[in-house]
């Protein structure tokens, strides 16, 4: 018998005991059914900790499927619009996947552990539309999410933090890399990753082992200037990387009811994961007409004018026509800029248009509007040579 609505349970992590120990700020958001920390003390120290030390993120809501066999190569090339079989073992990439008019459903990232065996994990729960795209396939397909505990270890120190931790030679880990260590007897899964912008890692573990790892982490990062971060600087890190974020940039396909507020990969800058040269996969034929054609949208980066983050504001042409809207917008401590990622229709994310942002902000109960001149510029607003290292640094 289902709860009633005021029964109903939110789901912990394997990392709750730890993460709510150390919540002073008490402000907490849901993700996937769990209970999250948005803040712990403060989204400045945090975000500080991200940039200038290391930090710690609980990524175990994150949604992960298990996909194996001797078609999963070939059923991945289907669902994807990228070229599966160019990630080799041991790799991870970056992907999206698309419904049959070209407009993405989700985004994520694909882990290949073998020819026949890859993990997909995603924002979003999509195993119905996995389990009819893999009619045909042989193929398996598990939903692993409450089997695998997530940390995401992000900062300059974040490769020292893992060295003191006993990881030998994790240095030598290519970003977008993968391998395996042991931690007191358990399988511990670390990836060159992140949704920083910033040298970064994930970790991976069985869920028993979970609060071990944490302390582990806590104790070797004692030097290095670790501390837990909350989705609320994390946000702010992701958006001066110029990553996007589903149901922000872009509206997650499956739950659309407007199929006219969807976007394409192509509008959301992510033409580079189309293979059209790979063969079938869900959605060609419409991104091939969009690609004679055009597309309605771009995304953009915007540097405006001023220090008021222009949150949702619409971008207008001339002071005339309506351009776009932002999506994602900040103060950037980082790039000292006044940063935002837009929408904009086609062609006013091309240069030559003079755009503005229509920014509202309050000050003590006064609401006041500027209109704030904006230039259309890379979205990688933050892209520091340490991400990319070989080997990784400690600082």
């Amino acid at each position: 018998m289902m709860p009633e609505p005021y029964q109903a349970q939110v789901l912990h992590t394997p990392f709750h005991s730890r993460t709510a120990a150390l919540c002073r700020a008490n402000e907490w958001s849901s993700w996937a059914g769990y209970t999250t920390v948005k803040i712990f003390t403060s989204v400045e120290q945090e975000y500080f900790a991200i940039r200038n030390a290391a930090a710690l993120f609980d990524l175990s809501p994150m949604v992960k499927y298990a996909i194996a066999g001797a078609d999963a190569s070939r059923f991945l090339n289907r669902l994807l619009t990228r070229d599966i079989d160019k990630l080799k073992p041991g790799r991870v990439g970056y992907a999206v996947w698309c419904n049959d008019d070209g407009m993405v459903i989700d985004d994520g990232t694909v882990f290949r552990f073998g020819d026949n065996e890859f993990r997909l994990y995603s924002q979003e729960r999509h195993l119905p539309w996995l389990l009819d795209t893999a009619i045909g396939y042989q193929v398996s397909i598990t939903d692993i999410s409450e089997t695998v505990a997530g940390l995401a270890l992000q900062g300059p120190t974040s490769c020292a933090v893992l060295k003191a931790l006993g990881l030998e030679g994790v240095e030598n880990l290519a970003p977008y890399a993968m391998t395996g260590f042991d931690l007191d007897g358990h399988a511990l899964g670390v990836s060159r990753t992140g949704f920083t912008g910033d040298l970064g890692y994930e970790l991976w573990i069985e869920p028993a082992a979970a609060e071990r790892l944490w302390d582990r982490l806590m104790e070797a990062g004692r030097l290095h200037g670790i501390r837990p971060m909350g989705s609320a600087a994390l946000e702010m890190a992701r958006i001066e990387a110029g990553f996007i974020a589903a149901n922000i940039e872009f509206f997650a396909g499956n739950l659309a009811t407007r199929p006219d507020r969807l976007r394409s990969p192509f509008e959301l800058a992510l033409g580079w994961l189309v293979d059209f040269k790979k063969g079938q996969f869900v959605g060609r034929r419409a991104l091939l007409r969009e690609r004679e054609s055009g597309s309605r949208y771009a995304l953009v980066g915007l540097d405006i004018d001023g220090n008021k983050p222009a949150t949702d504001a619409f971008i207008y042409r001339g002071k005339r026509s309506q351009a776009g809207v932002v999506t994602s917008a900040m103060w950037s401590p980082s790039a000292k800029r006044n940063i935002a990622l837009a929408s904009l229709r086609t062609p006013y994310h091309q240069p030559g248009h003079t755009l503005w942002a229509d920014v509202y902000f309050q000050r003590e109960l006064k609401w006041e509007r500027i209109a704030a001149p904006c230039r259309v510029v890379d979205k990688r607003f933050f892209n520091p040579p340490r991400r990319w290292a070989m080997p990784a640094g400690d600082r």
